[in-house]
């Protein structure tokens, strides 16, 4: 069960921040809407490692499809073209 709390309980935060826990973020609303979470720091490094993946495994699909559709480059020109941008 979600652990639900007005933002008007971060006047007592100490008590707020003792109920977050990995896999059990405080969700605080403002008006009566959920506004803000509350997560614990390695929950919330792993939040960043997937959305990072996400990303990741998107723009590998984008150069995938391109490949597909537009035709490959052979790995040597590919290899060719890092060094003249990294080396120089």
């Amino acid at each position: 069960m979600p652990n639900i709390k007005p933002i008007s309980d971060l006047r007592n935060y100490g008590e707020v921040l003792r109920d977050v826990a990995i896999g059990s973020p405080v969700f605080l609303t403002k008006n009566g809407h959920g506004r803000y979470a509350v997560l614990d720091i390695e929950e919330y490094e792993e939040y960043e490692k997937m959305r990072a993946w996400r990303e990741l495994s998107a723009e590998l699909d984008v150069g995938r499809r391109s490949g597909e559709e537009n035709g490959w480059i052979p790995a040597e020109e590919v290899r060719k073209s890092f060094e003249a941008r990294y080396r120089g």
